[in-house]
Formats: structure tokens, sequence, C-alpha cells
């Protein structure tokens, strides 16, 4: 941690060069004598992509910023809000701590917490950070966490995780028991000094395949930004055997979608099917990836346009954790009522169609935006169509 970079001058530097094109700033160099140009270049870098991602670290003063990689891995402050929405008590800690974004929003609901960071240089600096944003109930630890919680007698009301997914001979992986550390492995230590665990995974990762290799999953949160699912939440509660709950948030700037359902359930549920009616909803990624058709259907008395679409429809307009539409016209696919149609620009959707989106636009010659809908799809009869629709708001 090269304490230079917190000089006023180099501070105003970085603040005023954030949209600087990088390739000139390398090139033309910095008079600043006692700090190279590729350290400040790297603060712009990464500070840049805190602006959204953590404005509450961007906008504050003397902030010391990691290598851009720890900021592409950490987690969002909105979905780093949510976690700590899921959780109470007195004590936490978090044994993969990271940048600290999580640990700061389980400060704001937790008496204390605590920070494992195995890299040194990292929790140095995120010690850093803390004392500038005020934050004085986080203690951190350069240490392995799982190695810490070995050698120490400690009980917890909560321990947080978030395996590394990046495999020194395997290199990306998804599985818990390639990730490191290896929860699998080390559940029993967590459960002896915690009856509550909340772990980080992949989107990827399959459920079934999440629920074997781990013990007593309470709850799955599947948690999506702006409809791309960057997360999946496991909590862990010693002891618990009953039935699984799998709670979908597509975390939104004005409002949130939600939707939950158990996983049993599903299972057992079944879909009511219909031809397209009034109105048409798509469910929000966190939906589809949780799998809930079958409860959405029933809970939310929406028909399904057929078994393998995902697509739903009603006379009546419901509150739907997704998009909505209203059905102007449907007909079935072919080129004559393409033809009739006429359309030159729209937003086309493929669900169980087996044209992509791109080959339809070229075959069709239609351009992408306006306020025109395109659903290309399939119904009950497995005939295929076009369902011509508009946004509702």
């Amino acid at each position: 941690m090269n304490t230079s970079v917190l000089n006023i001058e180099i501070q105003k530097f970085i603040a005023e060069n954030l949209n600087a094109n990088i390739a000139s700033l390398l090139l033309k160099g910095t008079h600043f004598a006692d700090i190279e140009t590729k350290a400040i270049i790297e603060q712009i870098e990464a500070k840049k992509r805190c602006e959204k991602k953590l404005p509450t670290w961007f906008e504050s003063e003397n902030i010391y910023y990691p290598n851009k990689l720890n900021i592409e891995q950490t987690s969002s402050e909105l979905t780093a809000e949510y976690k700590s929405s899921l959780m109470n008590g007195e004590t936490i800690i978090d044994l993969t701590g990271g940048f600290g974004v999580d640990c700061y929003y389980f400060s704001k609901v937790f008496k204390t917490v605590e920070h494992c960071e195995i890299n040194e240089a990292l929790s140095k600096i995120v010690t850093h950070n803390y004392k500038q944003l005020g934050v004085q109930n986080i203690k951190t630890h350069a240490i392995d966490g799982i190695n810490y919680l070995k050698s120490s007698h400690k009980n917890y009301d909560w321990i947080y995780i978030d395996p590394s997914r990046r495999h020194d001979s395997k290199g990306k992986v998804f599985f818990l028991n390639d990730c490191l550390p290896n929860v699998p492995e080390h559940i029993h230590l967590l459960f002896n000094h915690a009856k509550n665990i909340l772990i980080k995974t992949s989107p990827l990762l399959d459920f079934s395949v999440g629920i074997n290799e781990l013990k007593h999953v309470k709850t799955i949160h599947v948690v999506a930004v702006n409809n791309e699912v960057k997360e999946l939440l496991w909590v862990l509660e010693a002891g618990f055997n009953d039935a699984i709950s799998i709670k979908t948030i597509n975390l939104k700037k004005d409002t949130h979608d939600v939707f939950n359902f158990y996983l049993e359930d599903e299972k057992s549920a079944t879909s009511t099917y219909s031809e397209p009616l009034t109105y048409l909803y798509e469910p929000n990624s966190a939906v589809l990836k949780a799998g809930g058709f079958h409860s959405v259907s029933k809970q939310l008395k929406v028909f399904k346009l057929h078994k393998h679409s995902h697509l739903y429809t009603s006379d009546t307009l419901l509150n739907f954790p997704g998009r909505v539409f209203k059905i102007e016209q449907s007909i079935l696919y072919n080129k004559k009522n393409i033809k009739k149609l006429g359309i030159k620009k729209a937003n086309i959707t493929t669900r169980n169609f087996p044209e992509t989106v791109e080959q339809l636009r070229k075959k069709f010659n239609i351009r992408d935006g306006g306020n025109t809908y395109l659903f290309f799809t399939t119904n009950t009869e497995n005939n295929t169509l076009i369902l011509l629709t508009t946004k509702v708001d």
C-alpha cells in the first residue's frame, strides 16, 4: 500500500482524470516524484469502476483502491445491502472479506463484525478505508479465515463466506468443492462456531448440486440486479431439515420484484395452460434461474402458453415479477403473416422457438428497437406463434 497515493495533489489528479484516456496518460506520464504513473493509473481505473457499483466509496475522500480485479469480484452495494437484510444478531465473521463491502453493510445490523482476508496488502487497504468511512465496529484480520476459525474458541451468530471461484489448477470453477476455501470440506467446522451460515456462490451453481454438497440448507436466494442474476445466497441453519424455500429478487433502481416458493411444492405443482389472452408475462431472470415455473402459474393464477415456453398469459392485468405486455395480435408463424404485419423495427424475443433472434432479424429484415415487441414462441398445440405486443409500464 503506497500511502503517497493519498497525497492531496495526487488525489486531485485522480479525480480530474477519471474520464481521461488511459493510454494517453501512460504515454504522457505524471510529474509526481514519489510514485510511479502506473500506480496512479491503477487508482484511476479502480475508482472509475466504483462509480455506479460502490457509490459510497466513490464519493468518499481518501479511499485507497486495490487492483481493478478486486473491484470486479466484490459485491455491489445493492447486493451487499440485501445480504445484510437477511441476518441479525450481535456478532458475524466474514471468512473471505475481500474489499470489505459486505462487512460494511453487516456493520449496520451487527454489533461486532470480523473481516478475515488472506491477502495482507488488501487487508491493510480495507482497514484504512473503514477509517475513512467512519466505521468503528469492524475488526480486520490479515489471515486465512478457515485457519482463523480453527485456532479460535469464539462463537458467532452468523458466519459469511464467499469462496473464490478461481482455482489454481482448474481455472474458473463453479462446484463448491472446487472453490477456495472448500466449504463442504469445512462445513462441520463452520457449524461448530455458528448456528447460521450464509454462503455466496456463482449463479451457475445448480440447486441440486449445492444442496447435495451442503448440510441443513434452509433458504436459497436468487439475486438479480436489473434483470441480470448476480449471485446465489445459501442460508444454512444448524439442524434444519424441513422444506427448502426459494426466494427470488430482482433489484431495480426504484422497485424490487420478489417471488418466493418452496422447492418441494414446485416439484409437485402443475401449471394451467391457455392460448394467448389479453396480457403476456415474461418472468425476470431470477425467477427463470430459480425454475419456479409451475409455482408462478399456481400462485399468481396465470396460464402458461406451453410447458417449455415459460411465458404466461391472463385476461386481467396482474402484478408480476418480470415484464408485462399487452397482446395486440396473435398469429401463426409463417412468412406470409409476417409480411402482412409490415414491421421494419421491433424488439424481438424467442421462447421455445426453433430460430434465433439473429436469424429472424436477418430473415425478415427487422431492425432492433422501437415500441413494438414481438414474441416468437410455441403454443399448447405445438404451433409456432408470433405475438405482437406493447409494453405495459
